[in-house]
């Protein structure tokens, strides 16, 4: 005999999922139809002197499929985590790690430099070093008596 747990909440959770999915603040534009997020990455900001730096836990992702974008002040970071293949013999008794489709936005302030983005990722955290742009003195101008 095999002795289940049995967690009334857990069905009421799944029903919340569900309905979560269908009015997600988290739905993105994706050409013709809108794309769900099925999980969302962790992520890090860090203001240093000369940039921001974005860490995403992006664990069990293979780096071709993440993608980093910059387009109208707002950077995107998306991708998707498949799941691994199944094995005839083994059935799963339990799942709980996320996969499918990701989606991150981020508004940039102004003084960020779009075009010195760069990105990198290792052992299953994505970095993305933001530039900010030499901050411009305002010239002093005097005024002579004439």
């Amino acid at each position: 005999m095999n002795i289940a747990r049995f967690e009334p909440w857990t069905f009421v959770d799944l029903l919340r999922r569900d309905l979560d999915r269908l009015v997600d603040p988290r739905r993105v534009a994706a050409g013709d139809h809108e794309s769900v997020a099925d999980w969302v990455p962790a992520v890090d900001i860090f203001e240093e002197e000369n940039r921001f730096l974005l860490r995403a836990d992006v664990p069990g992702v293979n780096v071709d499929d993440i993608n980093v974008s910059m387009e109208n002040g707002v950077l995107t970071l998306s991708g998707e985590r498949r799941v691994e293949a199944k094995k005839e013999e083994a059935a799963a008794q339990r799942i709980e790690r996320a996969s499918g489709r990701f989606f991150r936005h981020f508004t940039l302030p102004e003084t960020t430099d779009a075009e010195g983005i760069t990105a990198k990722c290792s052992n299953g955290i994505l970095e993305v070093s933001i530039p900010k742009m030499p901050e411009v003195q305002a010239r002093r101008i005097t005024v002579e008596a004439a």
